[in-house]
């Protein structure tokens, strides 16, 4: 860089990658991630895909966007709104621009600008940054379309194959401008074009020529900006989202446990990827199988827990409809298995890409009978590794179905993870039986804890058979004997009641608090970061977030009438809050309720938790 140009360090960013579906937003962002993930700074990521399969090139409602934060220290969310906005087209551009700061940079691709980009995007005037109320003077406008034709003139590439290296350009400009190193950027490329060497090499010429474009024109902005990474941890790190980090979870755990993993699963946004990551990893011992139906991918897996593996189902709210009856089936035939729900928008199709926390009571009381499983809820896309690997261990260790509540914010989004090292990680010790319990065993026989111990097909002298029908607790008979039942019903309720998990922590002011806010699930870093910046104006508050929901941790009554004012936050309509009023007796919470499909707004959040303080 010339001397003259001062490189200014900064605590935080906020990027935001947007462009038509087929514009490579997704892309572009995760390498961005991944360079700034690679270096030790913490990220936070929130990919918005549009509902459209694929909306007319240029229309508004086709844009896709990837919002990412990078900063020196923790950051929780990917921020409210952005410092720079890439804007591939006019519709990105119209759609956006609300995302970004008053004073953010904006990146557009002139030849994308056109009249009828325009009249797509519906502006009314050629004065597209006039009409919007933009200032010019913070838009890095470049024909980038050309720019990309002339940097691949002799590859030998066909028009359209260019055209499609235009988020790289974008990524090497915006690489720049925080002074990311592009030999992490390009190694990704050659990573994943690894059959393709001649795309990977036209992506890496196109990413220096955006890079070098901002070196030598300076882009209308007058510094460059680093973001140092404070308190570096040494170890391994990767950009992860929620699936991937869910996978390798399960993966973990099989192998903590000594067993197989199988994942018997339907294709549904937005779970799927957890079924592709898994699927790639038969080396590990995992088999996946992609079922015929919801239904056979959770009966599936139900016998392969039979079988002796640590077996798991994935869906999202409208397939956790359809499993229903077979995850009634595990309950009584008390196997263990992990459901692993990625909630979206609903109700029926609803918003199969947003994100949403209705599915709630759905998992805790959505079957017929009393028919008690464990729910735990991932905090963060990082997050999603350990809470898959205790759902895991929660499941083998008590021979029962768990659900595993994550959504579409915290599965889409990343983080960076530490490479975690399975010897740190708790033991997994299911309750086989034991060869001196031969003479006098029967299927439903109990530890001290009031588990079924699990009798693997082909160990000699356990032979049995479970079903569906109420058995005997004794003999393990087919049993309609009304105490029988009522036995029955009540061991299960107990076996799960009994389930030990860690208390819920409170952060914050612990002492003194005015305010206890109240979430779950993947809602912690926009309710910590509403904490934080609270506390940062004087206020008195605390965050009590819950990852354990059923049972629920045994301070709860404790923590929750300890402060004179609770709000519990989430994104549905009260969910949380009427399933505690119902385990807490005479607790009467605050709500603060958005179904927007959206992740939460920080600022929205402060706004309401000090009208609440105030009252």
């Amino acid at each position: 860089m010339s001397e003259e140009l001062e490189i200014k360090e900064l605590e935080d960013v906020v990027v935001r990658f947007s462009g038509d579906s087929g514009d490579g937003m997704q892309l572009a962002g995760n390498i961005f991630s991944t360079v700034s993930a690679t270096v030790g700074n913490s990220i936070s990521t929130f990919p918005d895909y549009p509902a459209d399969i694929r909306a007319p090139q240029g229309s508004l409602t086709g844009v896709s966007g990837f919002q990412v934060h990078i900063g020196a220290g923790m950051v929780f969310t990917p921020g409210d709104k952005c410092d720079v906005l890439v804007a591939m087209n006019a519709a990105a551009l119209k759609t956006q621009y609300k995302y970004a700061k008053p004073g953010a940079a904006i990146i557009i691709d002139t030849d994308s600008f056109g009249q009828k980009d325009l009249e797509k995007a519906a502006f009314k005037t050629e004065d597209y940054l006039g009409e919007m109320g933009i200032d010019p003077d913070r838009v890095i406008a470049c024909p980038i379309t050309q720019m990309v034709k002339d940097c691949l003139a002799d590859s030998g590439m066909e028009v359209k194959a260019m055209v499609k290296c235009r988020n790289m350009f974008a990524l090497g400009l915006v690489c720049w401008l925080f002074d990311r190193d592009l030999n992490i950027a390009f190694n990704f490329l050659k990573e994943k074009f690894a059959k393709k060497p001649g795309v990977a090499e036209a992506n890496i010429k196109v990413i220096q020529a955006g890079y070098d474009y901002g070196h030598n024109t300076h882009s209308s902005v007058a510094n460059v900006y680093r973001i140092e990474t404070k308190n570096k941890v040494p170890g391994r790190y990767m950009d992860i989202t929620g699936n991937k980090a869910t996978a390798y979870g399960l993966i973990a755990a099989a192998e903590k446990a000594g067993l197989k993993l199988y994942l018997g699963s339907y294709p549904i946004t937005p779970a799927t990827d957890v079924l592709h990551e898994l699927s790639k990893h038969k080396s590990l011992g995992v088999t996946t199988v992609q079922c015929e139906d919801e239904i056979a991918g959770c009966a599936s897996a139900l016998g392969a827990s039979f079988a002796g593996a640590l077996a798991v189902t994935s869906t999202s709210g409208p397939g956790i409809c359809l499993k229903s009856e077979a995850m009634n089936l595990g309950v009584i035939m008390e196997l263990p298995l992990v459901v692993l729900d990625v909630q979206r928008g609903g109700p029926a199709t609803g918003l199969p890409t947003k994100s949403e926390q209705t599915d709630l009571l759905q998992v805790l009381f959505g079957r017929n009978g009393e028919s008690p499983m464990p729910v735990m809820a991932a905090t963060s896309p990082t997050d999603c590794f350990d809470s898959a690997y205790q759902a895991a261990k929660m499941a083998l260790e008590n021979m029962t179905p768990v659900v595993l509540l994550t959504d579409a914010y915290v599965a889409n989004g990343s983080g960076a993870l530490k490479l975690p090292n399975l010897n740190d990680y708790p033991a997994i010790n299911p309750p086989y039986v034991t060869e001196d319990m031969k003479e006098t065993w029967a299927p439903y026989q109990r530890n001290e804890r009031g588990v079924r111990y699990w009798a693997v097909p082909g160990t000699e002298g356990f032979t049995h058979i479970l079903g569906g029908l109420e058995k005997d607790n004794k003999t393990g008979a087919i049993s309609t004997d009304p105490e029988n039942h009522n036995l029955m019903t009540q061991l299960r309720q107990d076996k799960i009641d009994n389930i030990q998990v860690p208390d819920v922590e409170v952060l914050g002011d612990v002492d003194d608090a005015e305010l206890l806010i109240v979430g779950f699930g993947g809602t912690y870093g926009h309710l910590h970061a509403a904490m934080d910046e609270m506390r940062a104006e004087g206020k008195k508050v605390a965050l009590a977030h819950f990852k354990y929901i059923r049972p629920l941790p045994k301070n709860t009554a404790e923590v929750l009438k300890k402060y004179p004012k609770v709000v519990v936050a989430e994104q549905n309509m009260g969910q949380f809050a009427g399933y505690l009023r119902m385990k807490v007796d005479g607790f009467v919470p605050y709500q603060f309720n958005q179904v927007k499909g959206q992740p939460f707004v920080v600022a929205e959040l402060k706004q309401a938790f000090t009208e609440i303080i105030t009252k």
